[in-house]
């Protein structure tokens, strides 16, 4: 072989070598870029994982917090209150509680029907017509019992509606009980709700405070409602 074909060799050896150098990124740039967005990939054996489905941070201790009262505070729930008792609680509280606030609640009872026996002369009767309702197989009354006008009436049925009522009274006369009536039924008067919070040391002055205004008056604890 003369000496130019031994160059002529040499030299192509060494030029895929160089190009072998190069696309192997020995010379400071990666080969390809198929090649540097592998070397970009993520490396999933480094992965940490902080959390499953929760946010970060304090989020599990929401529920915790939720369910913490104010330290130190007190709740006072004062009921079945008048309207001037609420407002002489509230002027109470202005005058001579000022750490407390209280919410007030306005409780309406919807009146509404009942079909009913009018009121019988003496037990004796209503004793005998409790016997004749449970013959006719009507089991569902009770014998209103309270001092009144409707004292000794038997009560057969309430709704809300008078077309309900009235529907009631038929299915009744229907079976046999000829002296039903419906008539309407008054609710009671509206009243209201005292939700009263401040702090715990004054609590018990608060309450006999009240209780020397409104001396019939008692307090209950207030319902704490448990976080979700």
């Amino acid at each position: 072989m003369s000496a130019a074909i031994r160059l002529a060799v040499f030299l192509l050896v060494l030029a895929n070598l160089l190009f072998l150098v190069w696309a192997r990124g020995y010379l400071g740039a990666p080969s390809s870029p198929d090649a540097r967005r592998i070397e970009q990939q993520l490396q999933a054996d480094q992965l940490n994982i902080v959390a499953r489905g929760e946010p970060p941070g304090n989020a599990g201790r929401e529920p915790e917090r939720a369910r913490e009262r104010k330290a130190g505070e007190s709740c006072q729930l004062w009921s079945d209150l008048a309207s001037a008792e609420a407002d002489r609680i509230e002027r109470l509280l202005v005058e001579q509680f000022a750490g407390f606030r209280a919410t007030r609640r306005t409780v309406a009872e919807n009146s509404g029907y009942w079909v009913f026996v009018p009121p019988l002369a003496s037990r004796e009767e209503v004793r005998k017509k409790t016997a004749e309702l449970q013959q006719l197989g009507i089991d569902d009354f009770f014998v209103v019992q309270a001092a009144g006008p409707n004292q000794l009436a038997i009560s057969l049925g309430t709704y809300r509606t008078e077309e309900a009522a009235s529907a009631g009274l038929a299915m009744l006369q229907g079976k046999g009980v000829k002296s039903a009536r419906m008539g309407e039924r008054k609710g009671r008067p509206p009243f209201n709700i005292l939700e009263i919070r401040g702090p715990e040391g004054e609590a018990e002055a608060l309450r006999q405070a009240i209780v020397g205004l409104l001396p019939k008056a008692s307090p209950s604890a207030c319902k704490i409602v448990a976080a979700p």
